[in-house]
């Protein structure tokens, strides 16, 4: 409840438990054991700071927290805890608050997109889980996408640039590093694991403006901005970098503005040991610092888990505003815990804070918080209050009814697809392709063109071998017929010299006889 400018939490028999707005955003702690009450405790809270003009943003792992846009109902039960605490239930105003659902799939309430280039190297890398050496050809991938202006917007975005770059790593090697096929194969790998998960849904555009997270509606309440989570936590990995991406995004995107009387925003971060489970140290280190300056943003972040172990001591010491359930000690080690626990709140004289905490029953808590001069204030022993809104699930057509009515209908729901890096390198391969299809055919066509002058060649000098063999045939047969002509006129020319001897010898012949027949008839 929001009463005298300050947001009521929790009541004991002596002391109403306060979280003062103006210390609201030195971060809180929510812990305890599973049943003992947290949720209630978040639902309160952000019930609380919604009325206190503070938009919050909480997610719903379970989806019990979507009734907070309803009135709730006085049932004897609430009033039983009311009365306990010297308050009366007549006096306590059920109500609903105003509630914009979200959802990263885009399911049960408005989409939430980011692109992959606001994911930035290194939650893109651990929501991939590589190596050292792949976040190094990641960053390669990055650092390429903004100097050749090829914006990475989603999965296929980041995927074809890989491909890309490992294709022509011969051309960024020089410029860039080694790039390693086997490497990027690995990365493609994570990158088909990661759209298995949904992640294809959850990168694209319109990308989310987290200003929107900051709305507060026409009287004044803060908007309750509720993740649906049921679907996105059977993915811990991509919830936890989820979470972690918003509040880089917070730190990023506002501006400075040094103590406020009111946050701008609080943030519950549950199940937060997810954000910080085998996160890398030098990872840790920005979120640690992260959480040091966001505050001067304005912004409250609330860590929500079974225990502070699960949170790093350097975030720990951070957390002003704590509520503490309980915990159950069986065993030595959780007796360790319980009492390191213990510890670390400020001694009230009036009770064993290790008692107090092991002895809570469900919606008890031990509780500490900022006291005007930023300094923890006294452990008390407290009962929270019952939540304003109804508990539990709305239904179906309720939340589409809310969503109707949400001033973001509208905004998110279409998924547009820019120009960007795959339809750059797209465009650029399937140009190459062109180029290279007609270098080919251009090859192909002068390598034809050379065959086909090959072969006239070769049937021209067939034709001017057979001209040649005819020719010499030609010859052949002249000469053969010369060597005739010759033979003939030499076999004639012995005729005729036999003939003309012949003829030469028979004249003689002849003539001695005719003259010897001549004298003879003389000299009768």
């Amino acid at each position: 409840m929001f009463i005298d400018d300050k947001i009521l939490i929790g009541k004991n028999d002596e002391k109403e438990l306060f979280i003062l707005p103006s210390m609201a955003n030195r971060h809180g702690l929510i812990t305890g054991a599973s049943g003992s009450g947290k949720t209630i405790t978040v639902k309160v809270m952000a019930e609380s700071f919604s009325s206190a003009g503070v938009p919050v943003f909480v997610s719903d792992i379970k989806g019990d927290l979507s009734g907070t846009c309803l009135p709730g109902e006085m049932t004897e039960k609430i009033a039983g805890r009311l009365t306990n605490i010297n308050i009366d239930p007549n006096s306590f105003a059920t109500k609903g608050f105003p509630v914009v659902f979200w959802d990263v799939f885009g399911k049960d309430g408005h989409p939430i997109r980011a692109t992959v280039e606001s994911i930035g190297v290194t939650i893109m890398s651990r929501m991939l889980g590589l190596s050292e050496a792949q976040e190094g050809v990641l960053a390669i991938a990055f650092k390429v996408s903004k100097d050749k202006n090829m914006r990475l917007v989603d999965l296929k975005d980041l995927r074809v640039l890989l491909q890309y770059i490992g294709d022509n790593r011969q051309d960024f090697t020089m410029s860039y590093g080694n790039v390693a096929p086997q490497t990027v194969g690995s990365i493609q790998r994570s990158i088909l694991a990661l759209q298995e998960q949904g992640g294809d849904v959850f990168f694209g555009e319109p990308a989310l403006d987290i200003n929107d997270f900051l709305r507060v509606n026409a009287n004044g309440f803060g908007n309750v901005n509720i993740l649906e989570c049921v679907e996105l936590f059977k993915q811990p990995k991509l919830y936890s970098c989820f979470m972690l991406w918003l509040l880089t995004a917070l730190n990023n995107t506002l501006p400075e503005v040094g103590d406020l009387p009111k946050p701008k925003i609080v943030f519950f971060f549950d199940e937060a040991h997810l954000l910080f489970d085998d996160m890398p140290k030098y990872m840790l280190t920005n979120v640690i610092q992260v959480v040091k300056l966001i505050r001067s943003k304005g912004i409250g972040l609330y860590f929500i888990s079974q225990t502070p172990k699960d949170i790093p001591d350097e975030i720990l010491a951070q957390l002003g505003n704590r509520t503490q359930h309980t915990l159950r000690a069986y065993t030595p080690a959780d007796q360790k815990i319980v009492k390191a626990v213990a510890s670390s709140f400020r001694v009230n004289p009036n009770f064993d804070t290790e008692e107090a905490i092991m002895g809570l029953g469900t919606g008890e808590a031990v509780i500490s918080y900022s006291n005007e001069k930023g300094e923890p204030n006294i452990v008390e022993k407290a009962t929270i209050l019952p939540p304003q809104s109804m508990m539990g699930a709305i239904d179906d057509s309720t939340r589409l009814m809310v969503m109707s009515r949400s001033e973001f209908r509208g905004k998110y729901e279409v998924a547009v697809d820019n120009e960007t890096a795959y339809e750059k390198i797209t465009a650029e391969v399937t140009a190459k392709k062109e180029e290279e299809e007609a270098r080919k055919a251009e090859e192909e066509k002068a390598k034809l063109e050379a065959q086909k002058a090959k072969e006239e060649a070769k049937l021209e000098a067939q034709k001017a071998k057979e001209e040649l063999q005819k020719a010499k045939l030609e010859a052949q047969k002249a000469k053969a017929e010369e060597q005739k002509k010759k033979a003939t006129a030499k076999k004639k020319s012995r005729l005729d010299k036999a003939i003309d001897s012949a003829a030469t010898s028979a004249a003689r012949s002849l003539g001695t006889k005719v003259v010897n027949k001549v004298f003879k008839n003389l000299f009768k």
